[in-house]
């Protein structure tokens, strides 16, 4: 069985805002009402455009400790919005957020050391806070993990693991963890998972339904299979 390295998504891509639905798994301590309140306020001015003023909010409030204003002040510092950017403050408020729990940064401060892009290159490193986040939920980060068991990248490979981690990012409704489960249940892997191709038409249909035409056409091979078990030929 081979499966294709997914490339990583950037960094950098998408807006502030869209951070607010990430949430850690296990409930770090809540920052003071404030905080809350501040980031909140912050988040509606990097909306409208006003970075100045968002990023004193998101500053502020990652003082007294909200995980989400760690974060988006971090970015802000990253890609200069609001201020001259300043890649090594924004660092030290990056850790502050996955240490906090926050399982995106945990994610992103993975793929920072797996990339070696602004801290030192270890994929040791890089699979420890994957793993950390993934823990926490954060299907991203089990697809990384899971690939990197797979392909033996700063760990001893391991499918049964890779397997495993797959399969939680595919309950999770991934696409791509789908096939790949899909296509360890269609071959079968010694030791890890039986042959069976009723679960991997399951799978495949899943990611099928998400628009990999892979999948689809895995599907419809399998059920053509079955048909023409059943008829004799």
């Amino acid at each position: 069985m081979s499966i294709a390295r997914s490339p990583i998504a950037v960094l950098l891509a998408g807006t502030i805002a869209a951070w607010l639905s990430v949430q850690p798994a296990a409930a770090a301590p809540q920052p003071p009402a404030p905080a809350q309140a501040q980031t909140r306020d912050a988040v509606t001015a990097y909306e409208a455009g006003h970075f100045d003023q968002a990023l004193r909010g998101f500053a502020s409030a990652a003082r007294l400790g909200n995980r989400l204003a760690q974060f988006n002040y971090a970015m802000m510092l990253l890609r200069g919005e609001g201020t001259p950017a300043r890649p090594q403050e924004a660092l030290v408020w990056l850790k502050k957020a996955a240490d906090n729990e926050m399982t995106h940064a945990q994610y992103t401060w993975g793929d920072l050391h797996e990339r070696g892009e602004l801290v030192p290159k270890s994929l040791e490193e890089a699979n420890r806070w994957y793993e950390r986040a993934a823990q926490g939920g954060h299907v991203q980060a089990q697809m990384a993990l899971a690939t990197n068991y797979f392909t033996g990248r700063g760990v001893p490979r391991d499918y049964g693991q890779a397997f495993a981690w797959y399969s939680r990012a595919a309950s999770a409704g991934d696409g791509g963890a789908q096939y790949i489960v899909g296509s360890f249940y269609e071959h079968g892997e010694p030791g890890v998972v039986d042959r069976d191709i009723e679960q991997a038409k399951i799978w495949y249909a899943r990611s099928a339904a998400h628009g990999d035409p892979g999948a689809l056409a895995k599907l419809r091979s399998l059920l053509q299979e079955s048909v023409r078990g059943r008829a004799g030929m």
